[in-house]
Order: structure tokens, then C-alpha cells, then sequence
């Protein structure tokens, strides 16, 4: 009868003060949607489980407090549905599609290195020749097109900052998950979800939809902000949603999901300053790195020369590792950039390069494989060249990117960090879209809606300048769908096609 009174006083105690849990790394338990819990004397709040580890649960507040207790001092309804085995959501009708060769099924393509092995791709165009298909979209975004099997996947955002429409407002916001035909550019389906707020306002340079979707043969997954990460099926059909986190930033969010086995990676520093793993199948959180700040890439899964796959993101300040399987950190190392990290990095032969910052130092190579503070001894150069938004791809032994904002294209040994070649793009604008590798070729897409082709060497050599000026800008980075690239503007979604 006492551990009972105690126990009633310890949630008393906890709904009044709201006092935050610490979360543990490895969970079992799914994030769920918000429903009534009851206690034992009968005394009810409105929560979502966040974890249950045990004969304890983490559960959260609509404020976003969170906060972890004994399931014995729940009603017996409560527990016996906490304690019953997670089963995955099941909807309406569900789809499967098989994956093509001409899949690029997430941000920067397989294996998020923005390299295609695709031939015979476009090399001019404009608003008279080569565009296979234009679809308008229903909202604007900087996400970039996802292909797989025969549908195309983009993000937009609708009612609120629209450029180019009355300002709305944030209670308007809603961002929206496409599915277009690849063949003919045609909406199969559309699915908005109003944002969760407070948002915050006038993102002005991508709006309100940067993060581009991750898709397999099951499941289209999502990560909306703090709205949360969703999987539907191929008709659309909701799957799951589960929180990250609650937090908000003037920059907005961008970094995309990334698949591994059975698991999302879900890059959530400015939700949470965390790195996340949850299940593909049901959404159920399974770690949590802390620590991840004012960092807007992209993780990537890293094979060091060992063969262990290690999965990287880079939080300022420094490069973080860990393993995909459990979080557990594996090293890190010094960026010495003094602010965000926005590039996504790229590897090969079990070496990690990045770019990134405003400031200083602003690309660096790092060997993957090491244990704690590998500054001394796996950093192998730092360089003052780099970019604050764009990506680079590697090919034989070189770096090839473009600057944000300088209008320039770069050349670098991938060895020592040297510039091969630094050459201005003329009347290129800005530059937010990665670059793109394909068919021995150098694809920058400015914001203007020039796409500069390069050739992929370390010489500089220009093959075309390509404009398509819709009166938006263009901040996604391009895709690849067989022999075709896939361009996408605030307004439209485009098929180029070669002659």
C-alpha cells in the first residue's frame, strides 16, 4: 500500500512539474499519436508515448515536456496496452513497387554521392527544345525529385509564404507530399499535412520545404520538420508518423532521410539537436544521438577501410560517427569551420570530405575508422576552399563543386585538399542545388534556372549553358530517371530529354 501512495505522489509530482526525462539510446516501444492515460486513482493527462523501456514509460506532453514513469502506476488498461508487442500500422490499401536501374531514390541519388552510371543524358535544352514533360506543382519547395519505379516524388508547401501569392498565414501552412507519373509528369496523388505549430515565419531563402523524400519498395518516407517524419505507401496511404522533435530555427530545415537495412536516419539538429534512428516498418524510435547542432546536412553511411559501416554527420564544430545499428559513438573529429554545416559530405576508399561554413576553414577530408577524438591522427587536411550550401561529388581522385554565391566552379585533389582549377561561371547567380555527376559530365544548376554542364576532368572545359528562366528560382538539386534529368523550380517540375 506504500510503494502505491509513493508511486501516485512520483506522478502527482511529474504532471505538476513536468520534469524531463533523460532518454535512453536503444528503445522498443513506437512514438504513437496523443491519447487520454489514466492512473490508477483515476487522475488522466493527454500524451503520446515516446518509449517504453521496461516496466517504464517516456511519454510527452502536447507542450513538448517529457517526462518517464513506472507503468504499474497506470490504470490496467493503460498497462496492458503498453505492455502488448508493437504492431505496424496497417492501411487501407497499401503498394508495392519495384525498384529500376534508373532509380535515384533519395537525396543526391544511391548512396547520397550525387553520381549517376546513366548514359546518353541531355547535354542542351531550353524552353523550346528538349523538355519531354512540365508539370506545374501545387506549392513551391527546394526538395529535390526522387525516382523510383515509374513515379517521381517531390515536397512542396502551400498557404503560407508562397512566393509570387499573398503572404497567408502560418495557419494556412501545409506541406504536401507528391507522387507524379515519370512517364508523362501527371499527379497520382497528393497528400498535404498542416503544419504543427508554431512555425517559424518568412523563410525566405527555400522555404518551407527542403527536405527531399527517401523512398524503397514498400514505403515513402518524409521528414517534415517538427511536424514529424511520415511513411505512406505507394497510393499514398499513411502509414506512420513519428515525432523528432519541436524546436524551430530561421533557416528553416533540410536535411533528407536516409535508408539503412531496416532503419530511417533522420538528421533532426534543429528539432531536437539529435540524430535519430527509427524503424522503416512502424515508425518506432530505436536510438538518439544528442549533440547534433546547427548541422543541415545529410548523414552518410561510411564503409572505413576495416569494413565497418559507420554512419557520419557533421554538427559544428565537429565531424561526428557512429554505428548505424546501435548510435553508439565511434570518433570525432575537429572541423575547425567556425559555424553550420550545411553540404552533405561524399566519400571514397574509406575517406569522409566535407565542406561547409562561413568562415576560416571550410572543407576537410577525414579517414572513417577511428575510436574517440581523431583529430591527430585521421584528419588529413583542412582548406579554405569551400561552400556554404552546395555538395561536391568525387571522381578519380578529385572534388568538383560550386560555390554558393561566388559564381565559381572548383577542381580538388582529393588527396591534399589543392585547387586544381577555380573558374567563374559567368552570370550565374547562386548556387544552392549539389552538383550532379553522370555521362563524364558536370551538372551545377544555379537558382537563376541556368544549368552550367561541365566537363567532369580535371581541366575546365564548358560543354553548354542551359536556361530555363519560369520567373522562380530553382534551389533543388537535380535527379536521374534513365536518360533523362529531372530539373524542379518553385513552379514546375521538368522531364529534360536528349534530342
Amino acid at each position: 500500500m506504500r510503494r502505491g501512495v509513493r508511486s501516485f505522489t512520483v506522478w502527482a509530482m511529474l504532471l505538476t512539474f513536468c520534469l524531463p526525462a533523460a532518454c535512453s539510446e536503444q528503445s522498443k516501444s513506437g512514438q504513437g499519436g496523443f491519447r487520454t492515460f489514466t492512473d490508477s486513482r483515476g487522475r488522466t493527462i493527454e500524451a503520446r508515448v515516446v518509449r517504453t523501456d521496461g516496466d517504464r514509460v517516456t511519454i510527452e506532453r502536447r507542450d513538448g515536456k517529457q517526462f518517464t514513469i513506472g507503468i504499474s502506476t497506470l490504470s490496467q488498461a493503460d498497462q496492458d496496452l503498453l505492455r502488448q508487442p508493437v504492431k505496424p500500422a496497417k492501411a487501407a490499401k497499401t503498394a508495392k513497387t519495384v525498384a529500376t536501374g534508373r532509380d535515384w531514390p533519395r537525396f543526391r541519388g544511391p548512396g547520397g554521392m550525387g553520381v549517376s552510371d546513366a548514359k546518353g543524358l541531355p547535354v542542351t535544352w531550353d524552353q523550346n527544345q528538349g523538355i519531354v514533360w512540365k508539370t506545374p506543382l501545387p506549392g513551391a519547395g527546394a526538395s529535390s525529385p526522387i525516382v523510383f519505379g515509374d513515379r517521381v516524388y517531390v515536397t512542396c508547401y502551400t498557404g503560407y509564404f508562397v512566393p509570387g501569392e499573398p503572404e497567408g498565414s502560418l495557419e494556412q501552412l501545409k506541406r504536401h507530399v507528391i507522387a507524379l507519373r515519370l512517364d508523362d509528369g501527371r499527379i497520382v496523388w497528393d497528400k498535404a499535412v498542416p503544419a504543427r505549430l508554431p512555425e517559424e515565419q518568412r523563410i525566405r531563402d527555400h522555404g518551407f520545404a527542403a527536405n527531399s523524400v527517401a523512398v524503397d519498395e514498400d514505403r515513402v518516407y518524409a521528414f517534415l520538420g517538427k511536424t514529424g517524419v511520415f511513411a505512406f505507401d505507394h497510393e499514398g496511404n499513411q502509414l506512420w508518423q513519428a515525432d523528432v522533435g519541436s524546436q524551430t530555427n530561421g533557416w528553416g530545415t533540410a536535411a533528407s532521410p536516409v535508408l539503412y537495412e531496416d532503419l530511417v536516419f533522420i538528421n533532426a539538429s534543429v528539432e531536437s539537436e539529435s540524430l535519430v534512428a527509427l524503424d522503416k516498418e512502424t515508425g518506432a524510435e530505436k536510438w538518439r544521438a544528442k549533440g547534433i547542432r546547427e548541422a543541415w546536412n545529410t548523414p552518410l553511411v561510411v564503409t572505413a577501410e576495416s569494413g565497418r559501416q559507420e554512419l557520419v554527420v557533421a554538427s559544428h564544430g565537429d565531424v561526428l560517427a557512429f554505428d548505424p545499428e546501435s548510435g553508439k559513438p565511434l570518433w570525432s573529429c575537429k572541423t575547425d569551420i567556425g559555424w553550420y554545416m550545411v553540404p552533405s559530405a561524399v566519400s571514397a576508399d574509406g575517406v569522409v570530405y566535407f565542406l561547409g561554413g562561413r568562415s576560416g576553414t571550410a572543407a576537410l577530408a577525414v579517414r572513417a575508422g577511428g575510436s574517440g577524438d581523431v583529430t591527430e591522427t585521421h584528419r588529413l587536411w583542412t582548406s579554405q576552399q569551400g561552400s556554404n550550401v552546395s555538395s561536391p561529388v568525387f571522381l578519380d581522385g578529385h572534388l568538383y563543386w560550386s560555390h554558393e554565391s561566388r559564381e565559381i566552379a572548383y577542381c580538388a585533389e582529393a588527396a591534399t585538399g589543392n585547387v586544381v582549377y577555380e573558374q567563374r561561371l559567368q552570370r550565374a547567380g547562386q548556387f544552392y542545388a549539389s552538383a550532379l555527376l553522370a555521362d563524364g559530365r558536370l551538372y551545377y544548376v544555379s537558382r537563376s534556372g541556368k544549368t552550367f554542364v561541365l566537363a567532369a576532368k580535371p581541366e575546365y572545359e564548358e560543354l553548354a549553358v542551359n536556361d530555363l528562366p519560369d520567373g522562380s528560382v530553382f534551389n533543388a538539386s537535380p535527379a536521374v530517371a534513365g536518360n533523362r534529368l529531372l530539373l524542379r523550380s518553385d513552379k514546375f517540375l521538368y522531364c529534360i530529354g536528349a534530342d
